[in-house]
């Protein structure tokens, strides 16, 4: 697939313009029942107001309750899987519960609360400003949203590679809901339900809960217990002994499920003019740490690696399998005495992952009169989250991820007014504002042996405070029936402050940097224009420019004081042309879009940043720079064909090339064999991404229904890190997924067999590579094996 040529991309979008060409005298108003065997109409709200995807002149990926339900997806990351140029990836166990986010090659994979998402997640309009916590179970929702390329205007700061939306359903008062169940391989067992109902004459509740059980896949081995005091690969004398009597020698399974969430809703509607909705959720996620495997292991720096007598190497000995690693937790504790008594090193934590997190809104919806209307949102979310890795997955003291704790809080308030001018509404416009406030800490214990650094061993404890005020302007000017102009303009004030705790483990000053504080204080103006022409009610085209940026900060991880430095925002300017089309009486839709991106002062991580007269060496350094201007270019092809009734087939095609035009040699790392730094690519960008699916639902008459349906993903090579070595690179892979349903008759039961990864495909998801810091190290987190599940779904 890597292969694929620009000719043959020519060929392919000359073809599409003659069908579309072909296709456009034969259509029309179809016919009611043409209709309902037609390509469904998505309402969305991603210019502030509800429109048809087709007539939205935004590139967008909308996906139904139904058809996420179709393609057994569960959570966030699965959307990814047919929406073009997107990637969305749990986060290895070195980043807790995190989710990485990119779209169109810009995106956010770092889970430290003091760096910003380059993707903006948005769950019933209400910002969630973290990767932590953002792996989002798809609980009862009307719709997803997948918004690609810069939201500035639209959706504010951070939404530079696009946004992401989730719309739960709305209770209506009338009575309904579904309880639905599962189990599966390794003990899934899988619980979730909705409940409608009236509470009174205008006033509605909605209820929703999920709860998901499942053994981990990758089990964590007992090296000793494997490998005896006396083997090959574990000498006789002051060998690493044996932690378990277990048969199997397995001390744990590491990649389990274990997660409820519960989310309650009460509406009021006053009258015709008043909407009141009030939400709140609770989400509880425990479990085992991510499932990782080492994939490469070769240290020969100096250090306190081995606890053991004899003269173990850090090597390939300890790379244990496909699914399964040697993992070591609980390996020692700190015995000094107060004030830091009883603090455990980073050695001794536990191997779990929990997250923890709550969250209410209100959104006032008032309508004035019959041209204007006001939407109030306020927010608050808080969480903490626990999380523990052992990043040379080994019984050695090598590498030692340490206990990390998350703890955060945030309060957002948005206001809009939506209005329009003129008898046909010529002109439709937008005028808000928002604010957000933010508080975070991380604490941690960390112990960076492989860097052989005088105080590499401490305990961090980081609180960030952030704020952020915006105003926005929004219009379109529809200047007849068939073209229309659109204007944006958004202004935003954001303010930082990062203070630095490093302490011994025995609560003493660690170095220099402990008490530093870093400030940062940024202002900016983001603008969109766009065009649209509606050819026929079928055939839509646009032309736009857009903007927009994702925050700077304070560097989180400096070494020396020099290092407490501000880096600024991240900035693009993006143009795009695109068409949408329902051809042949609705049985056939095409959206396309290509776009080119300017992407300037790109935050990247410097291995060498030196300072000079500062009396600081330049490494050890990680420390955030916009070090790097880049272009981006690409398309998206998105289709949906019904061709006969009951027949689904859906597509989607992404190409992207990266480019540096400028970038920090500091920041590249070592330049790649065979080929400059500027070939590199940022983390997380395949060039190539399709996907297919189709499904076809056959009448059994009084019998009821059966539907079977087959998915099919590709993505193609991508790296995980800015400096492209081997040792962090993810090679392409097809993943397949097949679902057969059968309803019966009222369509109030379902009976659903799935088997996900349907021709068990190896491959990772992530990759974790300090062999970039010389750590000698890398770890990956390999994707599910194949998976069944039975499921029963009754609606009332």
């Amino acid at each position: 697939m890597e292969r694929v040529t620009v000719s043959t991309i020519k060929k392919g979008c000359s073809l599409i313009a003659l069908s579309i060409a072909v296709a456009l005298p034969a259509t029309g108003h179809a016919e009611d029942e043409e209709q309902r065997n037609g390509v469904e109409d998505i309402v969305v709200t991603a210019q502030f107001r509800e429109q048809n995807l087709q007539q939205t002149p935004l590139a967008i990926t909308a996906v139904s309750s139904a058809m996420l339900e179709a393609r057994s997806q569960t959570n966030i990351s699965e959307v990814a899987n047919q929406a073009p140029s997107v990637t969305l990836k749990p986060q290895a166990a070195a980043y807790g519960p995190a989710l990485g986010a990119s779209i169109r090659g810009i995106g956010q994979f770092d889970f430290n609360p003091a760096l910003e998402p380059g993707v903006g997640v948005y769950v019933d309009d209400v910002y969630y400003a973290t990767l932590t916590g953002s792996i989002f179970d798809l609980l009862d929702l009307d719709r997803v949203e997948v918004l690609r390329g810069p939201q500035g205007t639209l959706a504010g700061r951070n939404s530079i590679g696009g946004a992401i939306k989730l719309y739960s359903k709305k209770a209506e008062g009338d009575d309904g809901g579904y309880i639905a169940a599962a189990y599966g391989s390794r003990n899934r067992v899988d619980i979730r339900g909705s409940a409608d109902f009236t509470l009174t004459d205008g006033l509605y509740g909605r209820l929703s809960g999920v709860s998901k059980t499942q053994k981990g896949y990758i089990k964590r081995m007992d090296f000793g217990c494997v490998h005896p005091m006396g083997s090959a690969l574990n000498p006789a004398v002051g060998g690493i002994p044996a932690r378990t009597n277990s048969k199997d020698c397995v001390v744990a399974r590491d990649g389990e499920v274990n997660y409820q969430a519960i989310r309650g809703m009460l509406r009021w509607v006053a009258n015709e003019n008043i909407d009141v909705t009030l939400i709140g959720d609770y989400t509880i996620d425990d479990r085992n740490v991510a499932g990782s495997v080492l994939t490469y292991a070769n240290y020969t720096g100096a250090g306190d690696i081995n606890p053991y007598a004899a003269p173990i190497p850090y090597d390939s000995r300890f790379i244990c399998g496909r699914y399964c690693n040697y993992a070591t937790y609980d390996m020692q504790e700190d015995k000094s005495p107060t004030p830091g008594a009883g603090v455990r090193s980073a050695a001794s934590n536990n191997g779990r992952t929990r997250f923890e997190g709550y969250g209410f809104s209100g959104q006032v919806n008032w309508k004035l009169n019959d041209q204007m209307a006001l939407t109030s949102i306020t927010a608050y979310r808080n969480y903490t989250s626990v999380f523990s890795n052992d990043d040379d997955w080994s019984p050695m003291n090598h590498s030692l991820g340490g206990p990390n704790n998350l703890t955060f809080w945030s309060f957002s308030q948005e206001l809009r007014l939506n209005g329009s001018i003129g008898s046909n509404n010529e002109l439709e416009y937008t005028v808000g504002g928002f604010y957000m406030d933010q508080k975070s800490v991380y604490a941690t214990l960390q112990n960076l042996r492989y860097a052989s650094l005088a105080g590499s061993h401490f305990y961090g404890d980081d609180p960030v405070n952030a704020d952020t005020k915006a105003l926005f302007l929004h219009g379109t000017w529809h200047t007849t029936d068939k073209l229309s102009f659109t204007g944006g303009i958004r202004y935003t004030s954001e303010h930082k402050d990062y203070t630095f705790t490093r302490k011994n483990p025995d609560g003493t000053p660690n170095s220099s940097v402990d008490g530093q504080i870093g400030n940062y204080d940024k202002k900016r103006v983001d603008y969109r224009a766009n065009v649209q022409y509606s050819w026929s009610p079928e055939l839509m085209t646009y032309a736009q420019f857009s903007t927009g940026f994702k925050g700077g900060g304070i560097n989180p991880r400096p070494f020396f004081p020099p290092q407490v430095q501000a880096f600024g925002p991240e900035t693009i300017q993006a143009y795009e042309l695109g068409l949408k089309s329902d051809l042949f009486d609705r049985k056939v839709r095409v959206n396309i879009a290509a776009f080119y991106s300017d992407y300037k002062d790109m935050q990247l991580s410097l291995s060498n940043c030196p300072f000079p007269g500062s009396g600081f060496p330049a490494a050890p350094c990680a420390m955030i720079s916009n070090a790097g201007d880049a272009s981006i270019k690409g398309f998206e092809i998105e289709t949906s064909l019904r061709p006969v009734q009951g027949l689904m087939i859906d597509g989607a095609l992404s190409y992207l090339k990266f480019k540096y035009k400028d970038i920090n040699p500091a920041a590249g790392g070592p330049t790649r064999p065979g080929g400059p730094q500027y070939g590199n690519v940022p983390p997380y960008v395949p060039s190539w991404k399709w996907s297919i699916g189709a499904q076809y639902e056959i009448d059994l008459g009084k019998a009821g229904s059966l539907t079977p349906r087959m998915d099919a993903s590709y993505q193609g090579r991508m790296y995980t890190n800015g400096a492209n070595r081997p040792t962090n690179r993810i090679d392409a892979y097809t993943m397949a997924n097949a679902r057969l349903t059968w309803a019966n008759d009222p369509k109030d039961l379902e009976v659903s067999l799935e088997v996900t990864n349907l021709f068990d495909k190896y491959y990772y998801l992530t990759l974790f590579d300090l062999t970039v810091a010389n750590g000698g190290v890398a770890s990956a987190a390999p994707g599910r094996p194949r998976e069944w599940a039975v499921s029963l779904k009754k609606k009332f």
